[in-house]
């Protein structure tokens, strides 16, 4: 790793259907062009498995801003959006939190928001969120089997991640998946397969 070079995490995606929330996560992490971890752990339930959280960017950044997430949450009993907007806030006014360089994305079973150190909380239109550098790969292969199967939110979650991994070389095939309300089989499941060429 050369001198300066941050430890990146990418590509979490978020699947809203049905009354449940899946987020996904890959478990890569890079330094430039060399892969430092194959089984990196980037998604977290939080608020007694009620919210869910995933992240993005350099990876000490991103887990200051999981501190300061939870933080908030607990300060608004919960409520997922009123915490998004108070992190967001905190994060473009403080002048240590602006030079963090990670994305957030947060989710319960009612709603999907990303948060950007720019001030942004964003809540997409189609209960599909992603980021990270395979976010549009897994953001596409989701929305794909959204509208055109019955799958559910962890089974969409899953199959776009896999696709993401076939094309993204920053993304690999240890999957990580959380879902609200918990479902058994799909939580905490590590696919330890690597099926990188």
């Amino acid at each position: 790793m050369r001198e300066g070079e941050v430890w990146h995490g990418t590509t979490i995606l978020g699947v809203l259907r049905d009354g449940q929330v899946a987020v996904a996560g890959d478990g890569q992490v890079t330094a430039g062009d060399v892969v430092l971890k194959r089984h990196a752990r980037k998604i977290r339930a939080l608020a007694g498995g009620q919210v869910l959280a995933g992240f993005a960017g350099a990876v000490a950044d991103a887990l200051t801003l999981f501190e300061k997430f939870e933080q908030h949450l607990r300060a608004c009993d919960g409520d997922l959006r009123r915490a998004a907007v108070e992190l967001a806030k905190e994060w473009r006014a403080d002048r240590y939190l602006r030079r963090l360089e990670a994305q957030l994305l947060v989710a319960d079973p009612r709603q999907l928001l990303m948060i950007s150190g720019d001030g942004d909380v964003i809540e997409p239109d189609d209960g599909i969120a992603a980021i990270g550098t395979g976010g549009p790969y897994a953001a596409a292969a989701a929305r794909a089997l959204l509208r055109h199967t019955r799958m559910s939110a962890a089974e969409i979650a899953r199959a776009a991640m896999e696709v993401a991994a076939d094309l993204c070389v920053y993304t690999n095939h240890a999957v990580t998946l959380l879902t609200a309300p918990p479902e058994r089989e799909a939580d905490e499941h590590v696919d330890d397969i690597d099926r990188s060429p």
